[in-house]
């Protein structure tokens, strides 16, 4: 979600100033000066209150209170009702979408696509498409960019969702060069699932037609 904000917190009795940061799955809460530090995961989250201009959030952790000013509002609501994976990889309803490699690490996604009211595009068509996902599971498999990228629309994306750690088979720079040599461009990096990444590339602006 990528807010941000400096802050007076208490956590658990303990009162410092720092920085709060609003991320997809989590609030973080660090003081350089005090070591105060918290990381508070949605998953974990049993009460979001908002008093006057300070947010508290319960967790398994303990209880976190951020003096956030008029924001407080906002973000207990971004907490309260996350937005889903596929509005966080910018999937409208009725974008055409392709999938194109090997999902079932995550055999859920395509229904989550469903759900969300997107059109299907099946992956051995020409159909242009608006988004598409592509998951390569070797660096070879990456020489499917080009031709890949001729079936985007315009302003259409690509992902390209790899497996991640250090061990992984197509790096983050493989990826990078793969989808340079392909006439795209990377904008974007997001967490697609608890084992994979995601990168977005989109078609130059000078070279849209």
């Amino acid at each position: 979600m990528g807010l941000e904000a400096t802050c007076a917190a208490t956590l658990d009795g303990e009162r410092a100033s720092g920085n709060a940061l609003l991320e997809t799955t989590e609030v973080i809460f660090r003081s350089a000066g005090s070591g105060l530090r918290a990381r508070v995961p949605f998953a974990e989250i049993e009460d979001v209150a908002v008093a006057g201009e300070t947010l508290t959030l319960t967790w398994r952790g303990g209880t976190l209170a951020l003096e956030l000013g008029a924001a407080a509002p906002k973000w207990a609501a971004k907490i309260k009702n996350p937005p889903s994976r596929i509005q966080k990889l910018g999937v409208r309803p009725g974008a055409r979408v392709a999938l194109v490699g090997d999902f079932a690490f995550d055999p859920s996604f395509e229904g989550e696509l469903v759900t969300g009211g997107v059109g299907d595009a099946a992956a051995t068509t020409r159909t242009p498409v608006d988004v598409l996902f592509y998951a390569p599971t070797t660096r070879a498999a990456l020489d499917r960019l080009a031709a890949l990228a001729k079936r985007l629309a315009p302003t259409g994306a690509l992902w390209i969702v790899r497996p991640k750690g250090k061990d992984t088979p197509v790096t983050e720079n493989d990826t990078r060069r793969a989808g340079l040599a392909a006439g795209l461009v990377d904008v974007k990096v997001a967490a697609f699932s608890a084992t994979h990444t995601a990168e977005k590339f989109v078609i130059p602006v000078a070279k849209r037609r």
